[in-house]
């Protein structure tokens, strides 16, 4: 019996979904599983483990915020961690996101890289392990990391350091830590971004792209319930034009949607889903805003309700909301600035290479000319199954 544990930051959030979908399908295939997380909730139906505190995490929010070190507080949560490490002595180390202030990098990959004798695999969400600080480069277009980082422009950005800019040093270190491990296959959810790591100093290592998955049992079309639109005060007669985000940070494209509202005919609405209560508070009237929602069943209404879903982000290493809502047989309109444009053809969508207010106005008018059906929508995301998706990294476990 093969055992395999996973690292993340947190079981909630895409990133944690995508573990518990390899966690739950190696399971059923009789591997011995654990994950390992640094906070939040942990999975009540596999074996899971959070190793974190509060006192640990905001000592690494400090060191990070000061000193711009993300990646070198968390001493003794990850000495617990390793300690665990020896004592299962897996077969299989999938790691996931590394950063959000619960990792001690020096201390983790001395042990990888001197004491681990199994399989690596590494799976990218994000840009993070190739720069000297953010997780989002092309969005201030810095490509500094190509050969090495300094006077980083995305110092106020997650994760924010508001005084010390280290990302040279951060650009060496991890260089030189993540280089060092022999066993190393890197996973990526997209082809944008496996080009970003064939350019990199992780060149070396072999890279393997495999799309994220949904749950294609949960997202789908339905027809959305009176109380969805009672609840959220919704007018069943309006046009929805939808945006969901995780967290609706400067790259997300919120000013996007804003700027959009200010020339939107009356027949339209713009309802954003995972905005902040402070958020919220600060839209015009013509814009509806939803804090974010765990209930995937409304979600899948929400998705089922619009007209059209816009993700107006500038950096995506794949997007799951946007497959949500494909799934749901809402048409989509993104931009071509990272690897949503990936998702989108002739079927499903549109894809803007500028995106200026009548830009977005003009893509919605052709998407209603086109005539698209859900069903041939909804098509094109069945090849995004959670399930396929688990086989498919299982699959290469195998293979490796």
């Amino acid at each position: 019996m093969k055992k395999l544990i996973q690292i993340n930051t947190v079981c909630n959030t895409s990133t944690g979904k995508l573990m518990g979908d390899i966690q739950r399908k190696a399971d059923k295939l009789g591997y011995e599983t654990l994950s390992i997380v640094g906070r939040r909730k942990v999975f009540q139906d596999v074996p899971c483990i959070k190793i974190g505190n509060p006192a640990s995490f905001w000592i690494h929010v400090a060191i990070t915020t000061i000193f711009d070190r993300q990646g070198y507080g968390s001493y003794f949560m990850t000495k617990r961690i390793i300690k665990r490490l020896r004592e299962e002595n897996p077969d299989i180390i999938h790691l996931h996101n590394l950063h959000g202030y619960y990792l001690n990098l020096p201390l983790l990959f001395d042990y990888l890289s001197k004491e681990f004798k199994g399989k690596i695999y590494w799976t990218f969400h994000d840009c993070w392990p190739i720069t000297g600080h953010c997780a989002h480069f092309s969005a201030v277009d810095c490509y500094k990391w190509e050969k090495g980082c300094n006077r980083c422009p995305n110092k106020m950005v997650y994760p924010v350091s508001l005084f010390l800019d280290a990302s040279a040093k951060n650009y060496d270190d991890k260089k030189r830590m993540f280089s060092s491990l022999k066993n190393l296959t890197i996973i990526t959810p997209s082809e944008w971004m496996a080009g970003w790591i064939r350019k990199s100093y992780l060149q070396k290592f072999p890279v393997r792209v495999i799309h994220n998955g949904i749950n294609l049992k949960t997202f789908y079309y339905r027809e959305p319930k009176k109380e969805i639109y009672d609840k959220y005060g919704i007018e069943p007669d309006k046009k929805i034009l939808l945006g969901v985000a995780g967290v609706w940070s400067k790259y997300k494209g919120l000013s996007d949607f804003l700027s959009l509202s200010e020339i939107l005919p009356e027949e339209y609405r713009i309802i954003l889903v995972g905005l902040s209560k402070q958020q919220i508070r600060k839209l015009p009237k013509s814009v509806l805003g939803i804090e974010r929602t765990e209930n995937s069943d409304e979600l899948a209404q929400l998705y089922s309700a619009a007209h059209i879903f816009i993700n107006p982000s500038q950096e995506e290493s794949f997007s799951l909301v946007t497959v949500e809502a494909l799934a749901c047989g809402t048409q989509v309109i993104v931009l071509d600035t990272s690897a949503v444009k990936e998702l989108v053809c002739e079927q499903n969508g549109i894809v803007l290479t500028a995106h200026h207010p009548e830009d977005y106005l003009n893509a919605i008018r052709n998407l209603e000319e086109k005539g698209l059906s859900r069903e041939t929508v909804s098509q094109t995301a069945q090849k995004y199954d959670a399930e396929l998706y688990a086989e498919k990294v299982i699959r290469l476990y195998e293979q490796m």
